[in-house]
């Protein structure tokens, strides 16, 4: 069923004044489809399969073939590990056109309430900012609040991969911004991008705005337990496992961004250097070794983070564990220098993005420590003192 269909059935789910049940959302008609679908006579792969698996099905399509399934199914194969990565931009770009059209529609919709009216032109907006030129999403999902990773860079021949994984409030809606650009996801990994290319020029790097997971929406109670980092933990484990080629790849956790990333931790690939840390509630581990990875673990917090003020403990299901920050953890600890607040880590000027970018970049031994810190550059501890 063509995605345009799909969205003009769904059209009403959720925002319609009234009491129907809520309709199923695209992706798992979308998914319904794919189900049912063949090439040559033959089914098509489970999209649950390993990356392996999904690479070669596709590796033994034609191009007209794999073109024919990412406009047939663009949220799937737009969605699935292993891939061809150019295809899953292909297919996101379609899927991102199809749900800004969608929106536009549902903004003029009377049945409607005025709320889901402009709900929809929201999505809309952010949908036709999404697909400006040159724009690249290794995934896209508009079901509910909605997830999406944007890569900046050439993702197939990097020599070095980041990913900034997100904290709480992360959706579509918050994915980018005009003010505080740098304080959202595609903002963060855009400066990140543009730093560790400013430190070589001749090496190709790329980096990968990860918000393909459900986030706790505000402060609440989902923000104090690890049930939504466990869930996200899982399709980060999925995303690194079916990166492409054999780049060492570096993780950039920001705030509960970080308590997936610390359960994720275990499980991810060796090809994973380094899990960074900034304005971390905890990892769910009581140190380093409970991290249980051979990643260096490194942690940031600026000096008026609200973060450090939390209780860093772990009650059964609430709260995530010791201070990332603080010495007995065991992580290596660096400068923030002026990065102000819970969410000014990745401002261009700030030191924190300057160490994070030397992470990204492969130069562990030219970071700055944070102040009274010994050890935490690997083979040159410290070499550059911090200033503030």
């Amino acid at each position: 069923m063509p995605l345009t269909v799909v969205f003009a059935v769904l059209a009403t789910a959720g925002w319609v004044a009234g009491g129907a049940d809520p309709a199923p959302d695209a992706y798992d008609v979308q998914l319904a489809g794919w189900e049912r679908g063949s090439v040559r006579g033959r089914p098509l792969p489970d999209p649950a399969a390993s990356p392996g698996r999904i690479s070669a099905f596709f590796a033994g399509l034609t191009a007209a073939e794999r073109d024919r399934l990412a406009a047939r199914h663009p949220l799937v194969v737009g969605n699935l590990p292993g891939a061809p990565v150019a295809l899953r931009y292909q297919a996101n770009r379609q899927a991102l056109a199809d749900a800004r059209d969608n929106e536009r529609r549902r903004m003029h919709d009377e049945r409607l309430s005025p709320a889901g009216q402009h709900e929809a032109g929201r999505r809309m907006n952010r949908f036709t900012s999404m697909l400006a030129p040159g724009r690249q999403f290794l995934s896209f999902d508009p079901t509910g609040r909605g997830r999406a990773a944007e890569v900046f860079g050439d993702l197939q021949g990097a020599d070095r991969i980041s990913l900034v994984v997100p904290g709480v409030d992360t959706e579509l809606l918050t994915f980018e911004r005009t003010r505080g650009k740098y304080r959202a996801p595609s903002g963060m990994a855009e400066a990140l991008y543009t730093r560790e290319r400013s430190l070589d020029p001749g090496e190709s790097t790329a980096v990968i705005a990860w918000a393909d997971y459900d986030s706790p929406d505000g402060l609440g109670m989902s923000a104090a337990t690890a049930e939504l980092a466990g869930e996200g933990a899982d399709r980060l484990t999925e995303s690194v496992r079916a990166l492409p080629g054999e780049a060492p790849v570096a993780l950039f956790c920001h705030s509960y961004g970080s308590v997936v990333c610390g359960v994720a931790a275990a499980g991810l690939p060796d090809r994973v250097t380094d899990i960074a840390v900034t304005g971390s509630p905890g990892m769910r581990a009581s140190d380093v070794h409970g991290l249980d990875t051979s990643a260096r673990v490194w942690a940031i917090r600026a000096e008026d983070d609200w973060v450090a003020d939390i209780p860093h403990l772990a009650l059964g299901p609430l709260g995530h564990g010791a201070d990332p920050a603080a010495e007995s953890f065991g992580a290596r600890v660096l400068s923030a220098g002026d990065a102000e607040g819970h969410s000014g880590y990745f401002e261009p000027e700030a030191r924190s993005l300057e160490n994070l970018a030397l992470i990204g970049a492969g130069e562990v031994n030219d970071v700055t420590c944070a102040s009274g810190t010994t050890g935490c550059a690997p083979a040159d501890p410290c070499a550059r003192p911090a200033t503030a």
